[in-house]
């Protein structure tokens, strides 16, 4: 589905990806992890057209997507939830869940208003909240706005940037068993995360970053049984 090729990216004379190779088959999980600074951010910001590669090629389902701007690629079928969920704070709950869906409402209000029920039955909570402003939710409710935001545009890719960040481990725990269940579904993600053994834990390969560079690649499963691996690019015990 998504094909990466030599990704480079510079901020000035910083480089912060270089020459980065990836792939992420239909119905797959692949995880991106790494140490804080190892690029994982500006990866996703690249292929989401919120960052303007250097150099290489990004294809989604054989098209070339590396110079098409955000909304584009939404349109083409890629959904991305940011770092710090990035909620519209000001709008209530069901507002921000619209918001997602600008491409479908006004083609058919009848779907956007079947997709803000499902994610309520996705996200009880988020209906108890509907008319709440996002703002003033918890980070872990933000969290699941913010997820459901994005499936709210019926992604085939769905990408997540630090999904469990500045949440409680009850909150962890419940966004990464909906990550579980979207997985089961069939959704294809990406996901980018700093707590490396959990998102090892439920995806099927992996790419290790380090200083913009992927310096491991392989299923998720042999990396979480390699101490080494585990100590020297990932920080873990």
């Amino acid at each position: 589905m998504l094909q990466v090729s030599g990704l480079s990216v510079n901020y000035g004379h910083a480089r912060a990806l270089v020459d980065v190779s990836l792939h992420v088959n239909a119905g797959e999980v692949v995880a991106v992890v790494g140490r804080n600074g190892a690029g994982k951010t500006t990866l996703l910001r690249a292929l989401t057209g919120l960052v303007k590669p250097r150099a290489g090629e990004v294809m989604l389902n054989g098209m070339p997507i590396t110079c098409l701007p955000a909304h584009k690629i939404v349109g083409m079928g890629v959904s991305h939830v940011p770092q710090g969920r990035q909620v519209f704070g000001d709008q209530t709950v069901e507002d921000n869940l619209t918001l997602g869906a600008y491409m479908t409402v006004r083609k058919s209000p009848k779907r956007v208003k079947e997709l803000i029920e499902r994610e309520y039955e996705r996200f009880p909570r988020l209906k108890e909240r509907r008319s709440q402003h996002a703002g003033t939710l918890s980070g872990g409710e933000q969290q699941m706005l913010a997820m459901s935001r994005a499936l709210m545009s019926e992604p085939k890719l769905l990408v997540l940037d630090e999904p469990s960040m500045g949440l409680s481990p009850l909150f962890v725990k419940h966004i990464f068993d909906t990550i579980m269940e979207l997985k089961k579904a069939g959704t294809t993600i990406l996901i980018v995360e700093q707590l490396a053994l959990a998102a090892l834990s439920i995806s099927d390969r992996s790419y290790v970053l380090q200083m913009g560079s992927v310096c491991l690649e392989g299923e998720s499963s042999t990396l979480l049984e390699d101490d080494k691996v585990l100590k020297m690019y990932l920080g873990a015990s």
